[in-house]
């Protein structure tokens, strides 16, 4: 996965250094000229770093921002966190956009807009590695005593399908421990039928044996 981060400070430098160990490319970019530098010294893997301001479309696009899986604003100020997604989502059609709201008051703008927030630092650092690193697959709840597992999966931007026509729900080859109950999208919530068609952004309701997630995952991520 391609995970592009605005804001190179503590939790964006965490981030960046987590998602690469794990073999997931990431763009970092950063303001300050001094934690740009230090960044791309100390970061290990497939990366890249830009000098500049993550709320600036050309330095997202520089980052690779129109192939990304994920971007997240994790900057200290809600402002610039909040325009950076916009840019992303709005601009850019990234499929799923992140940000840290360091003030819980914003929270509520940030929700409106449809862009998925947390604000405790802890918690952002827990939900970027759950759906970014692990493929978008969270486990919802455990069922049958834990043998089989309810997990909302997120669909990736596509890379062998058209992200503007989607893909039928029936052309997902899951594996045959694994089907989709369920898809939310930003019309609301479909029961599987054939003639459903899903989009980079909606999230599909799995109901699969706990050890085909890791398989389901792949299915999702090579789309």
């Amino acid at each position: 996965m391609l995970i592009v981060i605005a804001g190179g400070g503590k939790i964006g430098s965490y981030l960046a250094s987590v998602l690469l160990a794990s073999g997931n490319e990431v763009a970092v970019i950063e303001e300050n000229l001094k934690t740009a530098d230090a960044l791309s010294v100390m970061l290990e893997g497939s990366y890249l770093v830009i000098h500049g301001d993550g709320c600036d479309s050309r330095h997202q696009e520089d980052a690779g921002i129109r192939h990304a899986d994920v971007f997240v604003a994790t900057t200290g100020q809600d402002d610039d966190n909040l325009v950076a997604c916009e840019i992303a989502q709005r601009v850019f059609r990234v499929p799923r956009a992140i940000a840290r709201v360091n003030n819980p008051k914003n929270l509520r703008i940030f929700r409106e807009v449809g862009i998925e927030c947390v604000s405790s630092t802890t918690l952002i650092a827990n939900l970027i590695e759950e759906e970014a690193l692990l493929g978008s697959v969270s486990v919802v709840s455990s069922l049958s005593h834990g043998d089989v597992a309810l997990a909302e999966v997120v669909v990736p931007r596509m890379r062998h399908h058209s992200n503007d026509a989607g893909i039928a729900i029936d052309d997902i080859p899951l594996p045959d421990s694994a089907l989709i109950a369920a898809v939310v999208s930003k019309d609301g919530v479909e029961v599987a039928s054939d003639n459903i068609t899903v989009y980079p952004g909606d999230k599909a309701i799995v109901v699969a044996d706990n050890d085909a997630l890791d398989e389901v995952r792949d299915v999702f991520r090579s789309l």
